[in-house]
């Protein structure tokens, strides 16, 4: 019994690009996310710049640990304004009923990462 083997299955292209796809979108998530540490909470997170968090439970309250300087930064969450907060402390950013990546405006600082998740 001879083998052709020039004929590939059909669905073998597919295969590799939906691979291709999925390793290439989890290495641009892995560079994406924060370098500090990951933390984790139910009902309330507190991060801080360059951290990854994960609420279990929507809505979370969110606290953010400001960097330390003088007067105020503005902090966005996923480039929405959420406020004006004062440098070098502890401030709540509200309930947040969604994934958020939190930047610090006008600080030398990486953004802070809170995942949670949706119709909880």
């Amino acid at each position: 019994m001879k083998i052709d083997r020039t004929q590939r299955r059909p669905d073998f292209g597919f295969r590799f690009a939906r691979l291709a796809l999925l390793v290439g979108t989890s290495v641009l998530l892995a560079a994406c996310a924060s370098s500090g540490e990951h933390v984790t909470g139910v009902m309330q997170i507190t991060v801080k710049p360059g951290e990854t968090g994960t609420c279990q439970s929507s809505p979370c309250q969110v606290s953010l640990v400001m960097p330390p300087g003088t007067g105020t930064y503005e902090v966005t969450g996923n480039e929405v304004k959420i406020g004006d907060f004062p440098a070098g402390q502890t401030v709540s950013l509200g309930s947040l009923f969604g994934s958020n990546a939190i930047k610090i405006v006008g600080a030398d600082v990486p953004p802070a990462y809170v995942y949670i998740p949706r119709g909880m």
